[in-house]
């Protein structure tokens, strides 16, 4: 409830900042984020950064690296406040029907993966409001992305955001997107709220850095100071409890041991239970993808891909991924907290492996004598199914003789129809396992904003 919460809190303040005066720097349309921003993003056309680059490893050897933005400059770490780095863009996707063509998919609404892009691209130019040009700033992860409301149909989009957290050298900003103002009044219905962990690094040592620190101004404020501080606790608690490192619980034993039973039941000759048509093993509902990492992607550094890049591709195979093990077409629910773990190089080849790891209801919740026909052992037809699509990335250089995890997306869909999941090796039972806890944590808030509303 603590995470809705907090979410409702940013979009209640980024509302109110829209309502104050901003220059015509602050708000400005746009022809697209990524695209409008690149002048901000990418400060050198990458031919002079490349030869920059050769030269310099030409005259200090292979490994030496140019600085994308200049030599490192010396900042003075003073207080920055909220209001210095919120920054707001208008999308206008109604008014320019052919900016609009690279926002909408084949059913005529908005691709998400590209939304996601630009929120990763306008993350980046707050992050620099808030540093300054001195430091290397790279996307650690994103936290949450869900949808509060829905688009029924094209408008301008509103892509807003601010640093709401600073700790050392790390920093939390809050995003949204919203319908845009029209007529001169308030920004609409917000669409999807989010908020990302950003680090810098000197750009020299590649090691963390000072950042400055964060001044808080108004009683608000504080508020969402305090839940992002309670977020970054919650974070460091959930990675020190991972699978990795604990094996699982009582009850998680329980349900492995269950499914494991299933699966010998089906599996013997005297039974008279067999897999029902409508489970699918685990190993079975798996996609891939690989591609080359070219520069147009790069992030203000040059040489690395830009985090944005890869929310929108491992979405779309996700997407893909729930679609072909479904047979029908999925409906985003959330993105989970997800981590980028290394950069992804310029000229490397990224490869994307999707599976679906759990779906709700899961095998055991009643499921025993299904003859695929969408009714469970008791009758009662299963309309819509939870659907959790773990998305791993990793990339090997082009001679293919190394090989970096690069990080991991975990997407929830929901789709029509009574579809199951099962897994089969030790393996694939952990990645169960930690599924079902990310939909346990996701119905929980849902029950928590329900009781909330009532």
């Amino acid at each position: 409830m603590a995470t809705r919460q907090r979410a409702l809190r940013l979009g209640q303040r980024l509302k109110s900042a829209h309502a104050r005066p901003f220059s015509t720097s602050t708000i400005r349309q746009t022809d697209g984020v990524f695209k409008e921003l690149t002048a901000m993003r990418v400060p050198t056309p990458w031919i002079d950064a490349l030869r920059e680059r050769q030269s310099k490893e030409k005259e200090h050897g292979a490994g030496a690296t140019a600085s994308a933005t200049g030599p490192v400059k010396e900042t003075t770490l003073t207080p920055k406040t909220m209001s210095d780095s919120f920054t707001k863009v208008v999308l206008p996707l109604a008014q320019d029907k052919f900016l609009a063509d690279g926002y909408l998919n084949s059913e005529g609404n908005v691709r998400l993966g590209a939304l996601f892009m630009d929120l990763d691209a306008l993350s980046g130019v707050i992050a620099y409001k808030h540093t300054g040009e001195g430091v290397t700033t790279v996307t650690a992860s994103f936290d949450r992305i869900s949808i509060t409301h829905p688009l029924k149909e094209v408008c301008d989009l509103e892509l807003s955001g601010q640093v709401t957290h600073v700790g050392k050298s790390s920093m939390e900003i809050g995003l949204q997107v919203a319908a845009a103002a029209t007529n001169g009044q308030k920004s609409g219905a917000i669409l999807l709220s989010c908020s990302c962990t950003m680090v810098s690094l000197n750009p020299e040592t590649r090691k963390p850095t000072a950042i400055n620190p964060l001044k808080i101004e108004t009683a608000e404020e504080k508020k969402i100071f305090d839940e992002a501080e309670r977020n970054s606790k919650k974070r460091k608690e959930l990675r020190s409890k991972t699978l990795r490192k604990y094996t699982p619980d009582a009850d998680e034993g329980k349900t492995i041991h269950s499914l494991w039973q299933k699966q010998v039941q089906w599996h013997e000759t005297t039974s008279t239970h067999t897999k029902p048509s409508n489970v699918t093993w685990m190993e079975a509902t798996k996609l891939h993808s690989a591609a080359i990492m070219q520069p147009q992607y790069r992030n203000r550094h040059h040489f690395m891909i830009f985090g944005g890049f890869l929310l929108r591709a491992s979405y779309e195979l996700a997407f893909c991924c729930a679609a072909s093990f479904a047979h029908a077409r999925p409906r985003f629910v959330s993105l989970d907290p997800s981590t980028f773990e290394t950069p992804v190089p310029v000229g490397s080849v990224l490869y994307l492996g999707a599976t679906v790891v759990y779906t709700d209801p899961e095998v055991e919740g009643g499921l025993s004598d299904n003859d695929g026909s969408g009714a469970t052992a008791g009758g009662k037809e299963a309309q819509k199914t939870r659907v959790i699509v773990r998305v791993d990335s990793y990339v090997r250089n082009v001679e293919h003789g190394e090989r970096k995890p690069t990080g991991t997306f975990n997407y929830s869909f929901e789709v029509d129809g009574d579809v199951r999941v099962m897994p089969r090796t030790y393996g694939e039972f952990m990645l169960f396992i930690d599924a079902k806890r990310r939909s346990k944590t996701l119905s929980d808030l849902e029950s928590d904003v329900q009781s909330a509303t009532e």
